[in-house]
C-alpha cells in the first residue's frame, strides 16, 4: 500500500471525494468497535489482578483489535475500494506538515489537560494499566510502542476518520469534523483521555478533510501516542537517577 504519491502535485480525483461510506458502514463499524470496547473488563478479567505485566500486554493488544475490527466490519458491509475511506497516497509535504501539527496538538492537549486537572482535580486515566505494564521491562515497552503508539493510531484513524468522518461529510465539514471528533473522544471513556482524544481527533479530522488522505492523520496520532512510551522511559530513567 503506497503512502506517498510519486508526484507531489498530483491532485485527488474530485470524483473520488464523492464516493464515501454510508450509514450502514458508519453504524456497523462504530457499533462493533463500541461493543468490543464494552467487553474490555471481561478481557482484562481473564488474568488475575496480581499479573499486572501480562494484563497490560493483553489490554495493549486488545486496544488494537477493537478499532481494526470496527473498520473491517464497516469495510465488509459492501464492496468499496480503500480510497472511499481516504486510504490513499498523499504528498511528502502533508506528511511532514503532520509531524509539526502533531507536536502542536500534543502541546495544546497538555495545556487543556492541565487546566482541567487544576480546575476539577480529576486525574483518572483509563490507560494506567498500559503505563504500569510497560514500565516493568523491555518487552512490554516494545509492545506498547508497536500497539499503542503505531497500530492503534492506524486502526482508529481508519475507523473514525476513514469511515465516520468521511461518511458524515455529506452533511458538511462542521458536522463531519465535530461529529466524528465527539464520538472519538467518548470512545476513550470519561477520563483524562477524553480531552486529549478530542484535541487530537479534531486536528486529525480537519487534516483528513483538507488533504483527502488518512495518512497525515495517522502521523499526527502516532506523534501524540509516542509520548506514552517516552514518558515511561523518562520515568524509569529518573527513578534510577
Amino acid at each position: 500500500m503506497s503512502v506517498i504519491k510519486s508526484a507531489e502535485n498530483t491532485p485527488v480525483d474530485p470524483r473520488e471525494d464523492l464516493r464515501r461510506p454510508g450509514w450502514p458502514e458508519i453504524i456497523i463499524g462504530v457499533a462493533v468497535a463500541f461493543l468490543l470496547l464494552s467487553i474490555t473488563p471481561v478481557v482484562s478479567g481473564l488474568l488475575p489482578d496480581a499479573d499486572m505485566r501480562n494484563r497490560g500486554l493483553l489490554l495493549m493488544c486488545w486496544s488494537v483489535v477493537v478499532p481494526f475490527a470496527g473498520f473491517t466490519a464497516a469495510k465488509l458491509v459492501r464492496s468499496r475500494p480503500l480510497t472511499d475511506f481516504a486510504i490513499r497516497a498523499t504528498t511528502r509535504r502533508w506528511l511532514l506538515a503532520a509531524v509539526g501539527i502533531g507536536i502542536a496538538a500534543f502541546l495544546v492537549k497538555g495545556v487543556v489537560n492541565m487546566a482541567i486537572m487544576t480546575l476539577t482535580g480529576f486525574e483518572e486515566n483509563a490507560q494506567s494499566a498500559f503505563y504500569d505494564s510497560s514500565s516493568s521491562g523491555l518487552l512490554p515497552l516494545v509492545v506498547m510502542v508497536a500497539t499503542v503508539s503505531l497500530l492503534v493510531p492506524i486502526g482508529e484513524e481508519f475507523l473514525f476518520r476513514g469511515v465516520l468522518m468521511r461518511g458524515l461529510l455529506r452533511y458538511g465539514a462542521v458536522v463531519a469534523v465535530l461529529g466524528s471528533t465527539m464520538v472519538f473522544a467518548v470512545f476513550h471513556g470519561i477520563n483524562m483521555a477524553l480531552p486529549s482524544a478530542f484535541v487530537v481527533g479534531l486536528v486529525a479530522a480537519e487534516v483528513t478533510r483538507r488533504c483527502g488522505s488518512i495518512w497525515p492523520a495517522v502521523v499526527i496520532h502516532v506523534v501524540n501516542n509516542l509520548a506514552a512510551p517516552v514518558f515511561v522511559v523518562l520515568g524509569g530513567a529518573s527513578a534510577v537517577g
